[in-house]
């Protein structure tokens, strides 16, 4: 994987997205402490982060959602959101405890039956400071057929990616979450319409 920036500072940053800190009440800041609480340490941290939005923050699909949330702050709120909100909100419970976090993308088939096109699917990229690497987590939540795990060693993602399909893995660690993702979260105020207009390439990020 290569990383979009070398200054580490840029995968630390708050911002309208990944908005801890910005909003009073911070919620995303309360929880944050509370897992805290209960972790050893850096790496444990990040997995009982990882597994607390993986588990308790439903993917809309699954749950059959009609919230099409954005901002980690509305994504925590609705307790739902598809694998890009889900992806910002554990990049906000990271960064508000110092640990640079990045967005990492893959282009996959959406189903090969009844939606055979190339979509962005969202996760992301956690550098743990004691093993001095990155290692990335899909927090999109588990169901039949998909099982992701917190792993130090070896990556248990969501999906695996079929070349011989035409899927793609994008092995670049963006800083922000890329600009098409949020144009579709922000501009489709319903599952129906965002499913229609899944983004299905990277927009440059800066």
């Amino acid at each position: 994987m290569k990383v979009q920036f070398s200054d580490m500072a840029r995968y630390l940053e708050s911002s309208d997205i990944i908005d801890f800190g910005r909003q009073l009440p911070c919620e995303i800041m309360n929880l944050a402490s509370e897992i805290k609480d209960y972790s050893e340490d850096e790496i444990s941290y990040i997995k009982h982060a990882f597994v607390y939005v993986r588990d308790h923050i439903s993917h809309s699909a699954d749950v059959q959602g009609t919230t099409v949330t954005c901002k980690a702050s509305e994504v925590l709120s609705a307790r739902e959101g598809i694998c890009y909100a889900k992806s910002h909100l554990l990049a906000a419970l990271l960064r508000c405890n110092q640990i640079p976090t990045g967005f990492c993308y893959q282009r996959l088939i959406l189903d090969d039956e009844t939606a055979p096109q190339l979509i962005l699917h969202g996760l992301n990229a956690v550098y743990v400071k004691r093993l001095d690497r990155w290692i990335r987590l899909d927090a999109r939540g588990n169901k039949f057929g998909i099982d992701a795990q917190f792993s130090t060693e070896q990556e248990r993602l969501a999906f695996l990616v079929r070349a011989e399909k035409g899927e793609e893995d994008i092995r670049t660690i963006f800083a922000s979450p890329d600009e098409a993702v949020i144009q579709a979260l922000t501009e489709h105020k319903s599952l129906e319409a965002l499913w229609i207009h899944l983004p299905t390439e990277l927009r440059a990020t800066k």
